[in-house]
């Protein structure tokens, strides 16, 4: 019995001390935050929740959606988003044409404007004036216009990279026509020529040469996305080398190795193939022997990296420097394009990397990231 009393007393005694333990070191733990860290916390949310619609650019649906955000962000019982003209978007009571003349003097000016109990603060990209944030209040104070016009001046940032990312998508389909328009006709006279040599002779294979060609130029002159995966390029470089092996025969050998892993990678689109014709183009048209070209692609960690190699003619590296720097674009096809494409979305670290000399055939290395926000962003 007592060794059963002396149990139950030391049972309760360590619960006691655990609990007492839990509450000394509650009490000392620090506290989750002052009230001006909560504050900043709760703004930096807001501004995020805001940030996606903004940089989608400026028009009635991206301003309906961020318009929450700032009013919360501003407090006021009246917040308007507009253009130059008019307002597109427009939460709390308030007439949109008790504000036009001061919309207008913003505008105009390029700066806040204040009056009674209304307050404009225009939006400008690259110094241009694109519209204005608009809040009525019952008094507009200095304080609050302040406020007014640091909310405007961040929704401003964040729609100058929307337009960034618009520019950036037209030079890229810029750059996409150019390099198109380089390298077709010389594939396609070439293809053709190819096809016509075998219509007497085999026409089951003009036939198959056919289809490869429908579906290469298919691939080539498609008119939607930026990007595409690394294993629809490879396909399309496949039916590409179909095509140049019936024109060189067996003088065309190639070697492709491709690590599974990093088929589903995304590249820009039309950024390898270009690479593979400069292979066949400049390094097996120019010698009179047999040329190999070689493929590869693999996995590196938190990149692909993709190799293109001839043994063929090589050429001067100042030629190629030439090339990358677009003052003698025609030395080789899309070799500037595909490098201009890939700093303008990765970074200038993603470079294409020449490795050349006469005689000794060329490498090109281009490497590729897995998960990039340039990418991932993309539509």
């Amino acid at each position: 019995m007592d060794n059963l009393v002396t149990a139950i007393v030391a049972a309760v005694a360590l619960v006691a001390a655990a609990t007492f333990a839990r509450w000394w070191l509650l009490s000392r733990r620090p506290s989750l935050g002052t009230a001006e860290d909560r504050a900043t916390y709760e703004t930096l949310h807001t501004t995020a929740l805001a940030a996606p619609a903004l940089r989608r650019g400026l028009d009635a649906e991206s301003a309906a959606s961020a318009l929450p955000h700032v009013r919360t962000l501003l407090g006021a019982r009246t917040v308007a988003i507009t253009d130059t003209l008019r307002p597109l978007a427009w939460d709390g009571p308030g007439d949109p044409d008790e504000v036009a003349d001061l919309l207008r003097a913003a505008i105009d000016s390029g700066t806040t404007q204040a009056s009674g109990r209304a307050i404009v603060a225009p939006l400008a990209v690259e110094e241009r004036v694109v519209g204005s944030v608009v809040i009525l209040t019952d008094e507009a104070s200095a304080g609050l216009a302040r406020a007014t016009t640091e909310v405007a001046r961040w929704m401003s940032s964040q729609l100058e990279l929307a337009e960034l990312a618009t520019s950036r998508t037209a030079l890229m389909e810029a750059e996409l026509r150019a390099l198109r328009a380089q390298i077709s006709p010389h594939f396609i006279y070439n293809s053709l020529g190819a096809i016509a040599s075998f219509v007497r002779t085999d026409p089951e294979r003009a036939r198959e040469l056919l289809l490869e060609f429908a579906d290469f130029t298919r691939y080539s002159f498609r008119q939607h996305g930026e990007f595409t995966t690394l294993a629809e390029e490879l396909r399309s470089i496949e039916r590409y080398l179909v095509l140049e092996k019936a024109r060189f025969g067996d003088r065309l050998r190639v070697v492709t190795l491709v690590a599974p892993e990093v088929l589903s990678v995304t590249l820009p689109f039309l950024s390898v193939q270009p690479l593979v014709e400069n292979a066949v183009r400049h390094g097996l048209e120019r010698s009179e022997g047999d040329g190999t070209v070689t493929i590869t692609a693999l996995d590196a960690g938190h990149e692909c990296l993709i190799t293109i190699e001839d043994d063929g003619a090589g050429v001067d590296p100042e030629v190629v420097r030439a090339a990358l720097s677009g003052r003698n674009p025609s030395a080789s096809v899309g070799l500037a394009n595909v490098d201009e494409r890939m700093r303008t979305v990765y970074g200038n670290a993603y470079g294409i990397v020449v490795e050349t000399a006469p005689g000794l055939g060329t490498k090109v290395s281009l490497r590729v990231p897995k998960f990039s926000p340039a990418v991932d962003a993309a539509p």
